[in-house]
C-alpha cells in the first residue's frame, strides 16, 4: 500500500531527531533501543538509559492505542490510516511547538521523545494490523533479509523487490532529510516536516476512502 511508504519516510525522520539529539535514542526502531540499552547498562558511555526506557514504554502505549484503533476502524485500510495520521499530525505539531518554545534539553527532551515514541508505536500497530508484507513502516531488517533471500542467486524470484527497495530507500531518505533539517534549521523544523508528511498521507487516505463504495 503506497500510503505506508509515507509513514516509513517519517520513521526515518523521527529517529534522526532523537538519535542525533538525545544520547542515541530511537523512537521507531525499538530493536535498536533494546540493543543500545544493553550496551549502556554494560558500561557504554553517551547512551541515554532513561531516554531508552521512556521510548520503549511510550512506544508500547502507542501500540495499545493503535490496537484499539485497528479493531475499531480496521475494516477499511485507507480510513484506518487517515484516522491514525490525523492523530499523528497533532502529536508531531505538539512536539515541534514544545521544542520551539521550550528548547530541547532535560525533561523537555524526554517529554518530546515520549510523544514521538507514542506516535511511532501507534503507527507500527496500525501497519501490522493491515498486514502488508515487507512494509512495517518502522523497521527494515526483515525487508532487507527478504531482498537477499529472494534474489535469483539465492534461488528466488524477488517478486516484491520494488516494494522492498522502496521501503528501504524511503527509510534512508527520511533519516537523511531529518539529519539535514536538524543540523541546518533545528529540531522544530524537522518535526514540522514530519507533520506535513503525515498531513499529505492523511489527505490522500481520506480521498481514497471517499472514493470507496
Amino acid at each position: 500500500m503506497p500510503l505506508l511508504f509515507g509513514l516509513t519516510f517519517v520513521s526515518g525522520l523521527a529517529d534522526a531527531v532523537t538519535f542525533l539529539t538525545l544520547g542515541q535514542v530511537f523512537v521507531a526502531n525499538m530493536t535498536g533501543n533494546v540493543v543500545l540499552l544493553g550496551f549502556a547498562i554494560g558500561g557504554a558511555k553517551h547512551i541515554s538509559i532513561v531516554g531508552s526506557f521512556i521510548a520503549i514504554a511510550a512506544f508500547m502505549i502507542g501500540g495499545i492505542v493503535g490496537g484499539r484503533l485497528s479493531r475499531r476502524h480496521g475494516e477499511s485500510g485507507p480510513h484506518l490510516i487517515a484516522v491514525t495520521t490525523f492523530v499523528e499530525i497533532f502529536l508531531m505539531l505538539g512536539a515541534g511547538a514544545c521544542a520551539w518554545r521550550l528548547g530541547w534539553s532535560g525533561g523537555i527532551a524526554y517529554a518530546i521523545t515520549a510523544v514521538l515514541a507514542v506516535s511511532m508505536g501507534l503507527q507500527t500497530a496500525v501497519a501490522r494490523s493491515l498486514g502488508v508484507a515487507d512494509i512495517t513502516t518502522t523497521v527494515i531488517t526483515q525487508t532487507l533479509a527478504g531482498i537477499a533471500m529472494d534474489l535469483p542467486i539465492a534461488g528466488g524470484t524477488n517478486t516484491r523487490a520494488r516494494r522492498r527497495v522502496t521501503a528501504d530507500v524511503l527509510m534512508f531518505a527520511g533519516a537523511l532529510v531529518g539529519a539535514v533539517l536538524i543540523f541546518r534549521l533545528g529540531v522544530p523544523v524537522a518535526l514540522l516536516a514530519a507533520a506535513l508528511t503525515f498531513a499529505i498521507v492523511s489527505a490522500w487516505s481520506w480521498r481514497i476512502r471517499a472514493a470507496q463504495p
